[in-house]
């Protein structure tokens, strides 16, 4: 038997009381979520914020509501049971998860919600013979529903064309500064210092090997350095870069693919074969760096070619120069 699953039980076992309470601290932990929604966008999102604080409270409103259809049917002493409790009630993710949630994925989450809560509430409707049961459910369902309408009724009120405009082009922005600039600053990293010890190997030793196995380290070592000194040397609070963790990945990952790029060719015996190779994935990796700074970081194209383009082809011929010397 699974740990944790012989306490839990089936819907279809739950009195109608049970099945009340479960509504009511479903409700109650949706109200909580919501407010850790508006908690964690109000400075960045303040109309977001406010769309989630008056979801939190029509929350509340449901709450009441059900807590005064109790009373009146069962009495003051709500039984204890919550969507934990109860196999195969739909889950909510952990509120510090919003830590880690973009405002699209907030907004998407919180859709999901409420179209759970109200599929859910409708599906045990149509498997319940007792009359009282399926309209108490029928009647839940219509809630969430109606949350649902209300939800955009509020954003509607609350989130106006400019205020979305605004809130899409500040999350726009934080996602270039949290995965585009690191991951972009290690792609440069990993495709352009890796060039030189690889070929200047590649040309000295023509043995594709160990030209691979010098690959595989400056781009493993790139990647764990770049990482590492990203995620350490700003926590994000002061430069609103977002997590270090976040960034670390990007640059240290980035930093490895760049690296990879131009060593894995060499896993082919023949070395000019390999070479060749190489010299391709160099040339395009190149432009595919000059073309993300200049359709994400905005830089002209001419500028982004010399720095990049020119920058790494004489990063190219020093390590060619090296290894054939």
């Amino acid at each position: 038997m699974i740990p944790g699953f012989a306490s839990r039980r089936r819907f279809s076992d739950l009195s109608e009381q049970e099945v009340l309470a479960l509504a009511i601290s479903s409700e109650e932990d949706d109200a909580r979520i919501y407010r850790q929604y508006a908690e964690h966008l109000r400075a960045d999102y303040p109309a977001s914020a406010a769309v989630f604080d008056g979801m939190a409270a029509e929350e509340d409103g449901h709450r009441q509501m059900l807590i005064e259809r109790h009373r009146a049917r069962f009495g003051e002493m709500i039984p204890l049971i919550r969507r934990e409790h109860v196999a195969g009630f739909y889950a909510r993710k952990p509120v510090w998860l919003a830590q880690n949630l973009t405002l699209a994925a907030i907004r998407a989450e919180a859709q999901t919600m409420e179209r759970d809560a109200e599929n859910f509430y409708l599906a045990a409707a149509a498997r319940t013979q007792d009359a009282a049961t399926r309209k108490l459910l029928g009647d839940l369902a219509a809630a969430e529903k109606g949350h649902e309408t209300r939800a955009q009724e509020l954003e509607a009120a609350n989130l106006t064309e400019e205020a979305r405009g605004d809130e899409d082009r500040a999350a726009h922005r934080q996602f270039i500064l949290t995965w585009v600039q690191p991951g972009l600053a290690g792609l440069m990293d990993g495709s352009v210092s890796t060039l030189a010890p690889i070929f200047a190997t590649a040309f000295a030793t023509q043995d594709t090997h160990t030209t691979l196995l010098v690959g595989l380290a400056a781009a493993t070592g790139a990647g764990i350095s770049m990482g590492f000194t990203e995620a350490a040397h700003d926590d994000g609070v002061i430069s609103g870069r977002g997590s270090p963790l976040k960034r670390g990945i990007a640059s240290g990952v980035m930093t490895t693919v760049g690296g990879l790029g131009h060593a894995l060719p060499y896993l082919i015996p023949d070395f000019w074969t390999a070479t060749v190779i190489a010299m391709i994935i160099v040339f395009v990796e190149l432009w595919a760096i000059a073309w993300i700074q200049n359709k994400f970081m905005e830089t002209p194209i001419l500028r982004a070619v010399t720095q990049v383009v020119i920058g790494g082809a004489l990063v190219f011929a020093a390590g060619a120069l090296i290894g054939g010397g």
